[in-house]
């Protein structure tokens, strides 16, 4: 067996892989999305919670979607020896690998500038909604009760909100240590619970190494797929 129908080989195999798992995920995604209530009994209580982040359901219709593509084109593409395909699975890899370089020096660079624009769009959202959407208020109640946080920066983005005005000028429990008695301005600003944000920062720093070691692992995979494919691409016609 020649180098060329190895890599071939590989390639034919490596997405079919990729293939089956985006088309995995797809159904999954499609099955939450239609009787999410059968797929939360089926994984647990743990479920409901984490449903209230995100919509499992498109998420999962998304990211497997976008495997089943690329799956079928690096698949046909190596087993076709087709350069229409193969050129096409380079192009997708590529868009998304500059995505996520891009995105990763967005993060490291301009997380102030983030801050900020996520802030704007927050506390609208925590002064407006919360207390009068169930949606919105159930999210930012899981969200403050797992990370033992308040708000976004913390207790004062809730000052003259709809929670505040409706209640009694009084803060949600998440604000307090106590949650026997109300969570007053004076509880809230002696307790000092920091806001989400900070949080979040707080918990993604010390996970630094593994989603390093995983945010690397993804773009090798990513390299090593652009370079099987620019090689098949290259040799097609010399085979």
């Amino acid at each position: 067996m020649g180098c060329f129908t190895f890599i071939k080989v590989m390639m034919v195999l490596f997405n079919l892989m990729i293939f089956l798992g985006g088309g995995t995920l797809l159904g999954v995604g499609i099955w939450v999305s239609v009787d999410s209530s059968s797929f939360m009994k089926i994984i647990g209580p743990f479920s409901s919670s984490a449903m209230q982040f995100v919509n499992v359901g498109y998420f999962l219709i998304a990211i497997g979607a976008i495997l089943v593509v690329l799956g079928f084109l690096g698949c046909c593409g190596a087993q076709r020896e087709s350069k229409c395909l193969l050129i096409i699975f380079f192009s997708i890899v590529l868009i998304i690998f500059i995505a996520e370089i891009a995105g990763a020096v967005v993060a490291l660079v301009y997380t102030s500038m983030a801050e900020t624009l996520l802030q704007a769009l927050v506390q609208p959202v925590l002064k407006n909604e919360y207390g009068k959407q169930t949606d919105v208020t159930q999210i930012w109640n899981t969200t403050m009760g797992e990370l033992k946080c308040c708000g976004f920066n913390n207790y004062t983005d809730f000052n003259n909100s709809y929670y505040y005005n409706q209640n009694g000028n009084t803060y949600p429990k998440y604000c307090c240590y106590s949650t026997i008695v109300s969570c007053t301005e004076a509880r809230a600003k002696n307790s000092g619970i920091e806001g989400c944000f900070r949080q979040l920062i707080t918990i993604f720093k010390q996970n630094a190494a593994i989603v390093g070691g995983v945010a690397a692992g993804i773009c090798a995979l990513e390299l090593a797929a652009m370079v099987v494919s620019m090689y098949l691409y290259c040799h097609i016609d010399k085979s």
